[in-house]
């Protein structure tokens, strides 16, 4: 389990060097006093460990911007990959609040840094991917039926991956379409690239009108053969109408046939609680798979705001399981 002192912790992402494993996340000081200020105050962390249980804190990748820069305000969650030139590149996610607090009228962006070792990180100008209003939401814009905006830009949770026939990169975002009921907008956005480099942002991989507000920290990964795509969405943030609006639902996943889409998200169930958020499968050094995620505290308790030890998955008539342990037991719904 990860606990950073006196600060809570949230959203991560991983990389493996071939030695050690590197977590990176999102922290941010409790004596902020309301875990609701954190999203503004968040930093990135970064800590190593060899057994993904045990780990040290390592130096933070690097800060905000500033001025009109698209990370001005904050960095948010995003994912690390090594390109053929043996760079590790942290495509991650810029925020720029545009008004004080409590709007929300914050422009979300894909921003990278780049570096040898997972330590030393050099942000390159940004941002390298954003919303394009030919599909997707952007801010003020795309009213719905009644005259109502969406209170955000939302591109984030950018994860990277290499299109498994080998033909360049693909980039995965949580996005929003420019058209429907806002709490229906909701879709997993797409950008492509050959070399890491330059990216050209397509429509979405999944379809509005499926339920959700928002796909949060999007995930595609093989276990034992079968692709699943992964993604958190708790139940305020779905539409009345979606099946699960009345349950509490946290990390979800669905298995898919191709990693680079298309996704029916309908046919995506909860994973996990609402006490389990923002999931993620990790790889073990014996090839073994397991999930992580973060304590996200059940409704009206206060945010533990630490990462979870391992909890080892099954796939169980192609579809994803928790193995049935008692660690499990207190992650599965």
């Amino acid at each position: 389990m990860l606990r950073v002192p006196d600060h809570w912790v949230w959203d991560f992402w991983f990389a493996d060097d071939g030695a050690r494993h590197h977590v990176f996340f999102l922290q941010a000081p409790t004596a902020l006093g309301d875990e609701g200020r954190r999203h503004r105050a968040a930093r990135i962390g970064h800590a190593v460990s060899d057994d993904l249980v045990h780990w040290e804190r390592a130096e933070q990748p690097f800060g905000p911007g500033s001025g009109d820069d698209h990370d001005a305000t904050t960095t948010w969650t995003g994912s690390v990959v090594r390109g053929d030139d043996g760079l590790w590149r942290m495509f991650y996610t810029g925020t720029r609040f545009l008004a004080d607090e409590p709007d929300h009228t914050n422009v979300e962006t894909v921003g990278v840094a780049v570096s040898e070792d997972l330590r030393t990180w050099v942000k390159r100008p940004g941002p390298v991917t954003r919303a394009d209003a030919r599909w997707y939401e952007t801010l003020g814009a795309a009213p719905d039926a009644d005259g109502a905006v969406f209170r955000e830009e939302a591109w984030r949770d950018p994860w990277v991956f290499r299109d498994p026939a080998g033909d360049g990169w693909h980039m995965l975002v949580t996005a929003r379409t420019n058209a429907g009921p806002l709490d229906e907008r909701g879709v997993i956005g797409h950008a492509v690239s050959t070399d890491l480099e330059h990216w050209e942002v397509r429509p979405p991989l999944s379809s509005p009108g499926s339920g959700f507000v928002h796909l949060e920290v999007p995930q595609v990964v093989q276990v034992q053969g079968h692709w699943f795509l992964l993604f958190s969405c708790p139940a305020e943030a779905l539409s009345p109408v979606h099946p699960a609006a009345d349950t509490t639902p946290g990390t979800w996943a669905m298995p898919i046939d191709d990693p680079t889409g298309p996704f029916d998200v309908t046919r995506a169930v909860p994973l996990t609680d609402a006490t389990r958020y923002s999931g993620r499968l990790v790889q073990r050094r014996d090839d073994s798979w397991a999930l992580v995620t973060f304590e996200n505290g059940a409704p009206g308790e206060p945010l533990p705001g630490v990462l979870t030890d391992p909890v080892d998955v099954d796939v169980v008539d192609g579809q994803l399981v928790l193995r049935a342990t008692t660690s499990a037991g207190a992650a599965a719904r």
